[in-house]
């Protein structure tokens, strides 16, 4: 076996360029970029509402429960050890406003946009003058008898 006839075959520039196109091809695709931007938008708008639930909505829910201690402090002790429990309840809120945005946005705000699109699609467009002289045609070859 002659090794160096089998490694002359192999041209590793070929194989980098190759790789470095595939590359290319994936990461440039619109959809990535998009999934990107999408990410992008999504952690800013996470640091928003979390800045909302921190700052404003806690807060409130701090002055309506009984106690003087802001919601972070908020535990409670089992067995000798300190349990608090007030940041997961910032993060389940933070949670389920997120979740609400999201379905605002994306079942009724893009579902509407979606449906309009979708009955503008459905509605077929007004028949042509040969359409409706081909009608008229057909309906009179009906009516007459046979």
């Amino acid at each position: 076996m002659d090794f160096k006839k089998d490694l002359s075959k192999l041209d590793p520039t070929k194989k980098v360029f190759s790789l470095f196109e595939e590359f290319k091809a994936f990461a440039f695709k619109g959809n990535v970029i998009d999934l990107a931007v999408g990410v992008i938008i999504g952690g800013a708008f996470g640091k928003i509402v979390d800045a909302l639930v921190k700052s404003i909505i806690m807060p409130l829910v701090g002055a309506i429960m009984p106690g003087d201690q802001s919601y972070a402090d908020w535990s409670f002790t089992l067995n000798g050890s300190k349990v608090p429990y007030g940041q997961f309840l910032a993060e389940l809120v933070n949670f389920l406003i997120v979740a609400f945005a999201i379905f605002l946005f994306i079942v009724k705000f893009l579902g509407w946009v979606m449906a309009t699109k979708k009955q503008e699609a459905a509605a077929p467009p007004p028949p042509t003058k040969d359409q409706e002289l081909l009608t008229e045609i057909r309906d009179l070859l009906k009516s007459r008898p046979v």
